[in-house]
């Protein structure tokens, strides 16, 4: 899918590397329709890359279903947004679980069941979604953000399968731990097990190869945190044991500390 003259929706511009995607569409030529919830940090960034901005909340459904509505002719939807959700369940209130669960799994669900049939009508398009590398392996303090990436990684290689053939294209990008923006660099928090980070850079151009080539998945990641990954996915087990000798609960700790009040 060229992203040169593409309509664009991408959601969570205004956090982490939302920023960053906008500069290099906007850059490749894509018409950008940015959407958040606060508008004194959403129109300068729509003033600076001359795009379209909706205010919406992706934890109201209500919300989920207006943008969707008035990002009609949407070519590419990059669902970039999500929220940390760490900590242990029991410290979680009903009202956060429900929100984590909107935010990071229902609305870019939703997203896509509503964009796609234009999509599909017109026989072109791509749908992104920016997932984690949590999605593929569990770790302590992490069971509702587990759920939700790996809830969306089941999402996003299946409804692949399911527009086979249609002319539009399914992908999810997976970073591990990313250095300067996003999620994990607010924390200020060491990697556990001095695990590499990555750039936010990387992650862009991992989403441009993933939309430019319909790359299913795309692992954004040092080869090592790759591997290790892959590895706690087929033997959990062994993985929590290997987690809590190399020290990661006092990292992860320190992460959930971080991240409470962005719940």
């Amino acid at each position: 899918m060229r992203i040169a003259g593409a309509t664009v929706l991408l959601t969570g511009v205004t956090g982490g590397i939302g920023g960053s995607l906008a500069a290099e569409l906007s850059a490749r030529g894509a018409r950008l329709v940015l959407t958040g919830r606060r508008r004194e940090a959403l129109e300068p960034l729509a003033e600076r890359y001359g795009a379209r901005m909706v205010l919406a909340d992706l934890g109201d459904a209500e919300d989920v279903a207006r943008l969707a509505g008035e990002a009609a002719g949407t070519d590419i939807l990059l669902a970039n947004a999500a929220l940390p959700s760490s900590g242990d369940l029991l410290d979680y209130t009903p009202d956060q679980i429900d929100r984590a669960l909107a935010v990071n799994l229902r609305a870019p669900a939703m997203l896509a069941r509503l964009l796609a049939p234009a999509m599909v009508a017109g026989g072109r398009g791509h749908i992104c979604f920016v997932g984690s590398l949590s999605g593929v392996a569990a770790t302590r303090s992490s069971s509702l953000y587990n759920a939700t990436k790996f809830g969306l990684r089941g999402f996003s290689l299946a409804l692949r399968q399911d527009l086979h053939g249609t002319g539009v294209g399914v992908s999810i990008v997976q970073p591990g731990f990313v250095r300067e923006l996003g999620m994990f660099a607010d924390t200020g928090s060491p990697t556990p097990g001095g695990v590499r980070t990555v750039a936010p850079g990387q992650v862009v151009r991992g989403v441009v190869r993933a939309i430019e080539r319909d790359v299913a998945e795309v692992n954004v990641a040092p080869l090592e945190l790759r591997l290790l990954t892959k590895v706690a996915s087929q033997f959990p087990g062994f993985a929590e044991r290997v987690q809590r000798l190399a020290g990661a609960e006092r990292t992860m700790d320190a992460i959930v500390t971080a991240q409470r009040a962005s719940r």
